[in-house]
């Protein structure tokens, strides 16, 4: 992708101009309900038909396809070549008709009809000059080509060799060359001038203007006449070339109608000649039984042979288009159909020039492209329109650079739910500001990133999107509007994907979705895009990991140990905690999910990690009773830390927990731990008189001359409280604790004294 840096203005001061051009357009195309108008209508009609709207787009400076200037170039929308190819047109149906004639009754044109004819091939001499200027536009692009160059060599490749050799003067040649028959035979070069009035029908049929139904009953008759002017010149050539001893073994030497007998038939009138053997023509191509012509040589029994076949043909041709008025099937009907109701539609709501000439390109486009939607698959099951799509788009969808790396499942979902669309040149996809709902995929064709600058006067074009470009993807993925402008350079034939379907795929699919986002990050290649959007692009990216630690948390705290597969499966990282700073462990020692617990574990996450409130995994669990969950974690290593551990184990011998009490002792607690007050908790439990708590702190190792704030040991809170038994309790174990104590003492004051001697 090139960065262009151009700029372009936009005018302010032409909203006049604009609106009466847009006045001017509908009042020439507006529809006409009533079958009456007045002859300026009428007139305005038929110059607007034959090109005379003096708007002059013309001879000058234009700009090709690479952005050169080039002069003397002719728009083919040019007012005065417009009526240049009426003023061909008519040379054309005169040379096309002529053609047979001069073929058939003619060796050697009069002189008044030999000047007319070189006056006709030196018009279309002329013209064949004019068509080294005149521009095209390109069937694959659709945009309009200017270079001299390229509109040369299509023109050298099409018709010039046909057009040049028709405009040669064969008649004058003919004598020169001594009157050789096959001289003549080169006379059916200028048949091809015929397309031209094939042409002319074609736009006719194509102009809501005029009566579709007029049209083609004109373009009918005019073939059928054609067809027969053509046969009856042969049928006259046939006869011609006997010679006129043997004219009796010719099918018009032969004739006799009535009491008239057409022997020695080349002294008779021309016109008379003509009419005879046109209504032959046409009486045989009818074949009504009656009067049709009778070979008598052999070569006109091969043509006629010839002809009647041709006829069968032609007449289903007839009966075939005939048929198809009746029943409206014809395409082109159906577009006309279409266009009249978009342009009530567009002139009853005054949709404006520009959008109204953008519909009607996108329908002339469908049109002429035998572009079809997919709704001629709609009866075709599901399964194969899948497998259809992904047939024609898959191989587009991998090349995109937006989702390298992505899985295949994840490309062929995407692939199965585009759809293609057409854009023609100068037309906006997505405009900058606007939420984006769709996502694109370039196929064929360029397209330009253009932005606004600050005082929206001017457009700075930045980038060029080619063949495999995303359009849209930033606006859809950070949930921000479209940060720029793109516009339509040459045809375009994009894939287009609904947000929903998008971000409904995403879902499924997350570890490819964190793949789009890091490359949309370094797929920027302006350095300036990218410090704009990096931000945006980061942030996006870290509530997309929050989301997706949220649903592992969610998958841990539900125990549904396959969608928590899936999940880290798919890149998501089990050891990222949520809000609360809890980790998907938490959620399932918790919940005493002895599975997800070792899956957890077998991950590699931390066993020994506090959340925001200071519990760990194996605190959750003995708070919950799970003892096989705690079995396990105590298995993989972790250890049990409370955060002030006195105050905790003093509330739960408060509370009289006395299995929660027996859990936390037996994964290691400190028994002596104090808290605020240095309090134990067995000052608590001798205090309260629980003896079963005393007794489990003391076996855990509780000290009973541990002392608090007040200097109270727990046998002076029993002596308060006055249990015997508890007090009995403390006594034996403060004797046995001072005992060990004691001895404790003597060993190290003896082995002090050992040190003594030995020194």
């Amino acid at each position: 992708m090139k960065n262009e840096g151009r700029r372009r203005g936009r005018g302010r001061g032409r909203g006049g101009e604009d609106d009466e051009s847009e006045e001017e357009e509908f009042e020439i195309e507006e529809l006409k309900d009533s079958t009456k108008s007045s002859w300026k209508s009428r007139f305005k009609l038929l110059r607007n038909e034959l090109g005379l709207d003096l708007t002059w787009s013309g001879i000058g400076r234009d700009t090709d396809t690479n952005g050169h200037l080039e002069r003397f170039i002719i728009r083919p929308d040019n007012w005065w070549y417009m009526v240049w190819t009426q003023f061909i047109l008519i040379w054309a149906v005169y040379s096309s008709f002529f053609t047979p004639l001069e073929f058939g009754f003619f060796r050697g044109l009069p002189e008044n009809l030999f000047l007319l004819d070189i006056a006709g091939q030196i018009a279309f001499l002329i013209d064949i000059v004019v068509r080294f200027f005149v521009a095209y536009r390109d069937a694959h692009s659709h945009r309009m080509i200017c270079n001299h160059n390229l509109i040369a060599l299509r023109y050298l490749k099409s018709r010039f060799v046909v057009d040049f050799l028709g405009c040669l003067p064969w008649d004058a040649i003919y004598k020169a060359c001594g009157r050789k028959e096959p001289v003549r035979y080169l006379l059916w070069i200028r048949l091809s001038r015929a397309c031209r009035v094939t042409e002319f029908f074609e736009k006719m049929e194509k102009d809501i203007r005029i009566n579709y139904l007029f049209t083609r009953i004109v373009k009918l008759l005019v073939v059928e006449l054609y067809c027969t002017h053509t046969a009856a010149c042969i049928f006259y050539y046939l006869a011609t070339t006997l010679p006129p001893s043997k004219e009796g073994y010719t099918w018009i030497g032969s004739l006799k109608m009535g009491d008239y007998s057409y022997s020695h038939f080349r002294d008779i009138d021309l016109w008379k000649r003509y009419i005879t053997s046109l209504y032959f023509a046409i009486v045989t191509m009818a074949t009504v039984g009656y009067g049709e012509i009778h070979a008598v040589n052999v070569r006109e029994m091969i043509f006629i042979m010839i002809y009647v076949s041709f006829d069968m043909i032609l007449g289903a041709y007839l009966l075939g288009n005939m048929t198809a008025l009746i029943v409206k099937g014809s395409r082109t009907e159906r577009f006309r159909d279409k266009m009249a109701d978009l342009i009530k539609y567009m002139n009853r709501n005054k949709l404006g020039k520009n959008i109204s000439n953008e519909i009607k390109g996108h329908v002339r486009l469908q049109y002429e492209s035998k572009y079809t939607e997919a709704a001629v698959l709609q009866d075709i099951p599901v399964s194969i329109r899948a497998k259809i799509s992904l047939k024609l788009y898959a191989p587009y969808i991998k090349k995109v650079p937006l989702f390298k790396g992505c899985s295949s499942g994840f490309i062929n979902q995407i692939a199965t739910r585009v759809h293609e669309e057409f854009f023609l040149p100068g037309e906006v996809i997505i405009e900058q500001g606007n939420v984006v709902d769709q996502l694109y995929f370039v196929c064929d064709g360029k397209l330009e990133e253009v932005r606004k600058q600050e005082d929206d006067a001017t457009e700075e074009s930045f980038m060029r999107l080619q063949k495999d470009s995303s359009i849209g993807e930033i606006s859809i993925l950070c949930n921000t509007p479209q940060p720029c402008t793109v516009r339509v350079c040459d045809l375009c034939r994009l894939l287009c994907l609904d947000r929903q379907s998008f971000t409904d795929t995403l879902k499924i699919y997350f570890r490819d979705g964190r793949l789009i986002l890091n490359n949309l990050l370094e797929g920027r290649e302006s350095n300036l895009r990218k410090k704009v959007l990096e931000s945006d692009i980061t942030f996006h990216i870290g509530m997309h990991e929050s989301e997706l630690a949220m649903r592992v948390n969610f998958a841990a705290f539900n125990g549904d140990l396959y969608l928590l597969k899936r999940l880290v499966e798919a890149g998501a990282d089990p050891s990222k905690t949520d809000y609360d700073g809890r980790s998907p462990l938490h959620l399932a020692a918790s919940k005493g999910y002895e599975d997800l617990t070792l899956f957890l574990i077998q991950q590699g996450v931390g066993i020994n990690i506090s959340d925001n409130f200071g519990n760990t995994p194996l605190l959750e669990a003995i708070k919950n009773g799970h003892d096989q969950v705690a079995s396990l974690l105590v298995k993989a290593g972790a250890s049990l830390t409370i955060d002030d551990a006195g105050s905790c184990l003093c509330v739960t011998v408060a509370r009289r927990d006395l299995d929660f009490l027996k859990r936390v002792l037996a994964n290691g607690i400190n028994p002596n731990a104090k808290n605020y007050d240095l309090r134990t908790p067995l000052h608590i439990a001798a205090s309260e008189g629980l003896f079963s708590m005393a007794n489990l702190l003391l076996e855990a190792g509780a000290s009973v001359l541990s002392k608090d704030r007040w200097g109270n040991t727990p046998l002076d809170e029993a002596r308060i409280g006055g249990n015997k038994n508890l007090i009995k309790l403390l006594e034996g174990a403060r004797i046995a604790q001072l005992s060990e104590f004691y001895d404790s003492s003597q060993g190290i004051h003896g082995i002090n004294k050992d040190e003594d001697a030995l020194s």
